[in-house]
């Protein structure tokens, strides 16, 4: 009997219609997207989780910050800007939520919506969504930015953008961006992109800098007062588009942030106590302990609040640049990195009271396990077994010395790696066999008196091995400017790193690093292994195969030597004017408080 070709197309067009169905139930537009899984709030929240939505607006805070600055354009390269503008100037079409390793909720955009394969992304701008001039935001800000910063913006937005094969307007308010490789997290990258009015650049360089031109951005502060170079005011607001939205309930909060520029950072602890500063982030432990009892703390006008936080240390330390031959050879990193006598200088400086980074991800469950790599982690590292450096597999660990100023078990081992790879003391100077001496200069910000007085006890402990090193301190437009285009050989460097780690890794760790400027990778490395792990982060479909990827890659950059480390603290701690208040509920990026003062308020705005 011949089947009835009309149920069987009948059939069929149902299929395809389940099918269809299927396929629009996940790719439907949502109020929030997550790296993996469902954002942890409802479409129908009320406010973050970190936040008081009862909390006063009013009053301000003035900040205390090392260095200068140039410029107001924090998306060019070739200037420094206060950091803080990138942040709180400017909005993007998503808003990150801190209490989640890496969820973004609608900001300038009412939904998202994606593949289940995220080969794709949509964006549907809010109708309110304006300006502060009142100028609506549009699709073609939207693309006029993403293109602009993308092409001849920072570093940091470059390599996302080559990711991209199209952007184009699908509605009046709808944004779409395909994708030309497999990326899992490019759907959530690109709603952080910062949205710039693209009227306002008609006819200007985009990429100068200098303080031409004030931006008008969507964001509920807009720069105010300023004086280049010293300081800078963002100024709340009334007329905020967004001020209503759940997502920014308890937010925005002060009607004034201000920050003062100092060159010394002494000075700026006594700008503080003096009163001239309202918050000061304390990065010394014994200081925290000692120099803490002046008299604005004893009556109670100063609180001291300490802030725990669950974010990996990240990297902090003197990095060697190993584009300078002296530093090519993995055995004079570890020579360096044994004579850097952590134990005592942690005594001196803290007084013993933190523990040293250990990895880059350590404080956090992505951080390398000790040991031998097991598991999927020894699998996903297998194929590049002949070029690990020694320890990537077998396990790494930081040489530890006996305590003591002489430091010589750490001397004795130092010596025995300079010689193996090729470096003798003779007539007291440490030399190769063309006896050209072992001497480099060590970068370090000029208001940095905890890492110039850990700088000096390095150098004098390479006295005694014929090694000149030379500790030079600059301002921080001098810094920046050396350290772009990576024209220096050892110097002061920090690196934060997130619960989420992902595309701006290739930034941090990338081979295009060694040659273009402005990236993070200023040691210089080119490891394929760090590069493989860095994709197959980016990849990943559970969270237990990107954690294998992280602590994988973990083990590449910590026994690549290609830093001293420092030591790290899991707690925060600031001083502040007592009237200034912050949510009891603390983030799992605890430490995002006291360096983002969004969510506090002023009680004496009561």
């Amino acid at each position: 009997m011949k089947p009835d070709i009309f149920q069987i197309t009948r059939q069929s067009i149902c299929a395809l219609g389940i099918v269809l169905a299927a396929g629009v139930a996940q790719a439907e537009p949502k109020h929030g997207l997550s790296m993996y899984g469902e954002p942890a709030l409802p479409h129908d929240f009320v406010s973050l989780p970190y936040v008081n939505p009862d909390a006063p607006k009013g009053g301000r805070i003035v900040l205390g910050e090392s260095g200068s600055f140039t410029s107001l354009n924090p998306h060019m390269q070739k200037s420094q800007v206060p950091w803080m503008l990138r942040f709180y100037a400017y909005e993007s079409l998503m808003g990150r939520s801190y209490d989640e390793p890496f969820t973004l909720y609608g900001l300038l955009a009412e939904s998202v919506e994606t593949s289940p394969e995220r080969d794709w992304v949509e964006f549907t701008l809010r109708p309110e969504a304006k300006f502060a001039d009142g100028t609506p935001v549009t699709v073609e800000d939207v693309i006029w930015s993403y293109e602009t910063l993308g092409t001849i913006g920072h570093p940091r937005y470059l390599g996302a953008w080559s990711k991209v094969d199209k952007i184009e307007a699908t509605g009046e308010r709808t944004v779409r961006l395909t994708f030309n490789i497999d990326d899992r997290e490019l759907a959530l990258i690109m709603g952080m992109r910062p949205i710039l009015k693209k009227a306002q650049w008609d006819g200007q360089e985009f990429n100068q800098g200098g303080f031409d031109i004030i931006p008008i951005t969507t964001a509920p502060y807009q720069i105010g007062d300023f004086d280049a170079g010293k300081y800078v005011t963002l100024v709340r607001n009334p007329d905020y588009w967004g001020k209503d939205l759940p997502f920014m309930k308890g937010k925005a909060n002060l009607d004034e942030i201000r920050m003062e520029f100092y060159l010394d950072g002494s000075v700026m602890f006594e700008a503080f106590k003096a009163g001239l500063l309202t918050s000061f982030r304390e990065g010394n432990s014994a200081k925290w302990d000692t120099q803490y009892g002046f008299d604005a703390v004893t009556r109670g006008d100063i609180t001291k609040s300490e802030i725990p936080h669950q974010r990996p240390t990240g990297i902090e330390g003197f990095v060697m640049n190993t584009r300078n031959p002296l530093f090519e050879d993995w055995r004079v990193r570890e020579a360096l990195i044994s004579l850097y006598n952590f134990e005592a200088i942690n005594d001196t400086i803290t007084g013993g009271a933190l523990p040293r980074i250990t990895s880059y991800f350590s404080n956090s469950p992505l951080g390398m396990l000790a040991g031998p790599a097991e598991g999927r982690v020894a699998e996903l590292l297998a194929p590049f077994a002949d070029t690990l450096k020694p320890g990537t597999l077998e396990g790494y660990t930081l040489p530890v010395s006996d305590g003591t100023l002489t430091n010589r078990k750490g001397i004795r081992r130092a010596v025995a790696l300079f010689k193996e790879a090729g470096w003798e003391i003779k007539d007291h100077v440490m030399q190769n066999a063309e006896g050209t001496p072992f001497a480099f200069e060590i970068l370090v910000n000029t208001g940095a008196d905890e890492n110039l007085r850990m700088g000096n006890m390095f150098v004098e402990s390479l006295i005694p091995l014929g090694i000149d090193a030379t500790l030079t301190r600059i301002d921080s437009p001098q810094l920046k400017e050396r350290t772009q285009v990576y024209d220096f050989e050892m110097a002061y460097y920090q690196v934060g790193l997130s619960l989420s780690p992902g595309n701006e890794q290739m930034l941090y760790w990338g081979h295009e690093g060694i040659e273009n400027p402005g990236t993070r990778n200023w040691m210089g490395m080119n490891e394929p292994a760090a590069e493989a792990m860095i994709n197959v982060m980016l990849t990943a479909e559970s969270q237990d195969e990107f954690k294998a990827a992280v602590r994988a890659l973990d083990r590449v950059l910590i026994s690549g030597r290609y830093v001293i480390p420092f030591a790290y603290s899991n707690i925060a701690r600031i001083a502040h004017d007592s009237s200034l208040k912050y949510p009891e509920h603390v983030p799992i990026y605890g430490d995002w408080i006291m360096y983002h003062p969004d969510v506090w308020w002023s009680e004496e705005t009561k």
